[in-house]
C-alpha cells in the first residue's frame, strides 16, 4: 500500500519565480521546499534544547510571537532592551548550534539573492499562530550591516509588511507562502518590515502555525 509523501514539494504555483521588493531585496518563491525534509527534523532538535517562549518588550509587553534561537548568538528581549546573547536566558546554556541544513539553505538563498560569502552566526526562529503579528521595525541590533537578512517561511501563509527607510513610509503587503525565502541587504538592509496579524489557517506540516527562520550576521 502506498503512502502520501510527508511534505508537499509543490506547495504553491509561484514556486521557482522571484518577487522583486527593491534594488537589493527579493522573495525567492518556493526556494526552501527541497530543503524541508532536512529542515524540519533539525528544527525539532533545536526546540528540544531551547523551547519556544514569549519574551517581553522593553516596555514590558508580552510578544504575541513565540521565539527561540540557534547559532553562536541569539536575539533576546526583556525590560532591559533588545540585544544578542551567547546564552539562552532561560537555561543559562549556550544556544543550540546552527544545524547544517539551516546553514546550507541560508547560504544558498543569499547567493541566489546576490550576496555571496554570507555566513550567519544567528538564526532567530519565530512561531506565529493566528492573531500573532510583528510590528514594523528595522533590524539594527547586528554589528554588520553589510551582511544580508535571509528569512525563511514554513507553514501557514502570512502577509509580509515591506516598508521604507522611515517608519512612516507606506508598507507594501507581500504574501509569503510555505517555502518562500526573502533576502534583503545593501541599500535595502535597513528597510522597515513586519508581519500582519495571521489569519486562521492550517498547514499539513506545521498545523495552525507559521514558522519563520531569520538568519543574520550579528557578531
Amino acid at each position: 500500500m502506498s503512502t502520501a509523501p510527508l511534505f508537499d514539494l509543490d506547495d504553491h504555483h509561484l514556486a521557482g519565480t522571484e518577487t522583486r521588493l527593491g534594488p537589493q531585496a527579493l522573495v525567492l518563491r518556493g526556494f526552501a521546499l527541497p530543503h524541508v525534509e532536512r529542515l524540519w527534523p533539525a528544527l525539532q532538535t533545536v526546540i528540544e534544547q531551547a523551547p519556544f517562549r514569549h519574551m517581553v518588550t522593553p516596555g514590558g509587553q508580552r510578544m504575541s510571537v513565540a521565539l527561540t534561537n540557534c547559532g553562536t548568538l541569539g536575539w533576546t528581549s526583556d525590560t532591559r532592551g533588545y540585544r544578542y546573547s551567547a546564552l539562552d536566558p532561560d537555561s543559562g546554556l549556550p544556544w543550540p548550534a546552527l544545524p547544517a541544513p539551516f546553514m546550507q539553505l541560508a547560504q544558498d538563498a543569499a547567493r541566489q539573492g546576490g550576496f555571496a560569502d554570507f555566513t550567519p552566526d544567528a538564526c532567530l526562529i519565530n512561531r506565529y499562530q493566528p492573531g500573532a503579528r510583528m510590528s514594523l521595525h528595522q533590524d539594527r541590533n547586528e554589528r554588520d550591516f553589510l551582511a544580508p537578512i535571509v528569512s525563511v517561511s514554513l507553514g501557514i501563509p502570512a502577509f509580509f509588511l515591506w516598508g521604507g527607510l522611515r517608519r512612516a513610509d507606506r508598507a507594501e503587503r507581500v504574501p509569503l507562502f510555505h517555502g518562500d525565502v526573502a533576502v534583503w541587504g545593501g541599500v535595502d538592509r535597513l528597510r522597515f518590515h513586519g508581519v500582519a496579524p495571521l489569519k486562521e489557517d492550517t498547514h499539513p506540516l506545521s498545523g495552525a502555525a507559521r514558522i519563520n527562520f531569520t538568519f543574520r550576521r550579528a557578531g
